[in-house]
């Protein structure tokens, strides 16, 4: 049994889901995936049950009908992972954006002490490849609208390369999670902030997708920038407290 377990939530990726799945498992960590699929009707799980005999006991597929949004997909490999004795668990993208080699760098991020740790696009720089500028202008200033409006000092406030150790996702109650777009990235960072634990930002560079079509949406956009408002306003009626 691994101590490791990565989530990518799928929709339409059939372009990229394959080389996705033979990538993470040729690292020398031994992974295992879980990839939950939101119907997709190009056939991406198809491709994904046609390798489970492949690597058996490390793949597996939730499906689920219908678009039911990023939020809801993590939350549902989160509890899937707390019912199992993952160690850490992993967020992460299927369009090779996120670089699966750095999944090993997030990892050892967390073995050596960390509570989270994130992928993070900003915190040497802006390292972002493949992007229109407005994207990127769009990307960096959020990241600085959140860390204004919460006081968390995370430079990647949206990002969404993550690995938790388990206490941090058995600590916060995932059925309160409000937000199923973009800002459930930050809803997530702020709550594990706010019950104390400890974040490290890891450097990475990330690579806009080159297959598949992105699921970015004006809906998203305004759920992060309303939504970052109203989190923090809610944030002064919650007691974060620590199990012992």
């Amino acid at each position: 049994m691994s101590d490791s377990l990565i989530i990518i939530p799928t929709y339409n990726e059939k372009e990229n889901i394959e080389k996705m799945i033979h990538k993470v498992f040729s690292l020398p960590h031994p992974f295992h995936l879980l990839i939950i699929d939101d119907g997709s009707p190009d056939g991406t799980a198809d491709i994904i049950k046609g390798l489970q005999a492949q690597y058996a006991e490390r793949l597996f597929i939730e499906e689920r009908k219908g678009k039911l949004g990023l939020g809801t997909a993590y939350i549902h490999g989160f509890k899937w992972a707390l019912h199992r004795t993952y160690e850490y668990i992993f967020e992460m993208d299927a369009d090779f954006s996120h670089n699966p080699d750095d999944l090993v760098r997030l990892r050892q991020a967390c073995v050596n002490g960390a509570d989270l740790a994130i992928g993070s696009r900003y915190i040497t720089g802006i390292n972002v490849v493949n992007w229109p500028m407005s994207r990127v202008i769009l990307s960096f200033f959020a990241s600085k609208y959140v860390q204004f409006i919460t006081g968390m000092p995370v430079n990647d406030a949206t990002a969404g390369f993550k690995c938790y150790k388990r206490i941090v996702l058995e600590t916060i109650k995932l059925n309160k999670v409000k937000f199923v777009g973009y800002a459930f990235q930050i809803e997530m960072k702020f709550t594990t902030w706010k019950f104390g634990f400890d974040i490290l930002e890891v450097p990475i560079i990330f690579t806009d997708r080159s297959e598949g079509t992105s699921k970015m949406s004006k809906g998203i956009i305004r759920e992060a920038v309303f939504g970052v408002l109203q989190m923090k306003f809610n944030s002064f009626f919650i007691k974060y407290k620590r199990k012992n």
